[in-house]
Formats: C-alpha cells, structure tokens, sequence
C-alpha cells in the first residue's frame, strides 16, 4: 500500500510545518514587539537578500509551466500551441512578480529615475529578470519524466494555481487586517503606543499605504511556494525519497532564513511571518492534493 503523501511528503512533514507555525504564531501574539526590539537591524546583507531572494522560489513558476509543457506534448499536437502558451506564461509570471516587487533596486543599480532617464533602461530592467529564469524550463524539461503526463500536467497546474491564489488572499488579508509595520513605528515618538497586535483589526485602513500592510506578511508568501519543490523532484527522472527528502529541508532552511530576514529588516513581526507562511502552505497543500490526487494510482 502506497503511503500517504501530501506535496510528495509523508504527512508528519505536513504537520510539523504546520505546528511549527502556530508555535510562532502563540509566541508572537504576546511577544511581537519585544522580538524586533531585539532582532530588528537593517544591514546591507539583509537588504540584498530582501531583494533578490525571491528569485529562487520564483524559479517554480518557469518549472511549472515547463512541467505543463512536457506533459501536453505527450498529449498530442492538438495540445501543442496550449503547451507553448503555458510555458511562456509560467516564465512570464516569474518575470512580471519580480519586476514589480524588486525592479526597483535593479533599475537603481542602472541609474534610472523616473521621467529623467531613457526609458531603455527601464526596459533594460525588465531584461534582467527576463534572462535570469529563462535557463529554468529549458532544464526542467530535460530532467522532467515524461512517462506520466497527467502528473507533469498536475504538479505544474497544482504550482500555478496555488501560487496565483496565495498572492492574491495574502492581498485582501492585509487590507482585512491594516495591521502597521515595525518599520512605520519605529518613526513614531512612541513606537509601542502606535503597535497592534494582528488580531486587532482595522478592515481597508491600509488601502495604498504600504506602512499599513504588516499582516501577513506577503514575502513568506513566495518564500514558502519553495515547500512546493519535492514536488518537483519528484517529477524527475531519477526521482527518489531521499531527494524529496532533501528538497524538504532545503525548502524549510529557506523559509526559516526568509523569515528572519523580514524581521531583521523591520518590515514584519513573527506572527505575520508564521502566519504567511501557514496560509500558504495550506493553499499549496490543498490545491496540489486536488490536482494530484487523480494521478496516483
């Protein structure tokens, strides 16, 4: 009898996660503030891992659509302009989100200001990002086993989906909750007075202001799509659970660093990194059971 799995793990590893979690989360909600009293301290290290750090996990989305790809083809060629389209949209995705979330720095590190300099270069930017993921389905396809469509199909949908929908709740959540940074307190005379803990709620306060958009936090959102990649793995040719095993603790060692660096650069507290990564580790579960669970035979 095949053991139950869920992202291509044994269902402890589900667990753990997420107890793991509600710990940060019990520990934070009394402890918050006193924890980035503590941790909190902008370096240059820390800045540059806020900035380019995503780009591992947005590496699935290229992989995802390359999995889509591989197991279309296997379909027939009615499916071959679909194949192409998804695998073109999969490495779009990892462009566009971090272009819009971290283009900023690179377009700095060009030089480029707004309304003043060539608009090459705001271009040039998007240029980076595009290069920089577009080895990721080219590798993917070649590694991918083929042999089972449905389940390429399944894993690359199941990423696709659950990462669109994370973002998205992780959205609205903020605006639910309009809970203010650390990095927003820390300008006021009294930090403390101006703290509230995240279920004290005040829905659409925040609204464009970015100070006001603490809970959850949305960077352990793409941080924690990483618990996606023993899917992957599994997807490979030479695939065992030892590898699963390793994309595992690879994924929580990522999330656990991620998560430090939100605090340690003001931007959240502990309860809204755990939370981020709960919620999101909880739609990428349901979502990739779903999608698999037609699959397994």
């Amino acid at each position: 009898m095949k053991r139950k799995t869920i992202m291509s793990m044994p269902t402890a590893c589900f667990w753990a996660v997420v107890a793991a979690c509600a710990l940060g989360i019990v520990i934070g909600s009394f402890k918050d503030f006193e924890i980035n009293v503590a941790l909190a301290n902008k370096t240059d290290l820390g800045a540059f891992f806020a900035t380019y750090g995503s780009y591992f996990s947005y590496c699935l989305y290229p992989a995802a659509g390359a999995c889509l790809y591989a197991g279309l083809k296997k379909k027939g060629d009615g499916y071959r302009l679909l194949a192409r389209a998804l695998l073109i949209l999969g490495w779009f995705m990892a462009v566009y989100y971090s272009n819009s979330y971290n283009g900023k720095a690179v377009r700095a590190l060009l030089g480029y200001t707004a309304g003043e300099s060539s608009a090459m270069l705001s271009v040039l930017s998007w240029l980076f990002w595009a290069a920089l993921y577009a080895w990721v389905p080219f590798a993917v396809i070649c590694l991918v086993d083929d042999g089972n469509p449905d389940r390429l199909i399944a894993v690359g949908a199941a990423i696709l989906v659950a990462g669109i929908a994370a973002d998205n709740v992780n959205l609205w959540l903020k605006q639910v909750a309009s809970r203010p940074r650390y990095k927003y307190l820390i300008t006021l005379d009294d930090p403390k007075s101006g703290f509230r803990s995240w279920w004290q709620m005040i829905p659409n306060l925040a609204g464009s202001n970015d100070n006001f958009k603490s809970w959850p936090s949305g960077n352990m959102t793409i941080a924690s799509m990483m618990f996606s990649l023993p899917m992957l793995t599994d997807a490979m040719k030479k695939r065992s659970a030892a590898k699963n095993g390793i994309a595992f603790a690879l994924a929580c060692a990522f999330v656990l660093l991620y998560g430090y660096n939100r605090i340690h650069m003001t931007n959240h507290f502990l309860s809204d990194v755990c939370f981020g990564t709960l919620i999101t580790y909880l739609i990428y579960s349901l979502i990739s059971t779903a999608f698999l669970r037609g699959t397994e035979k």
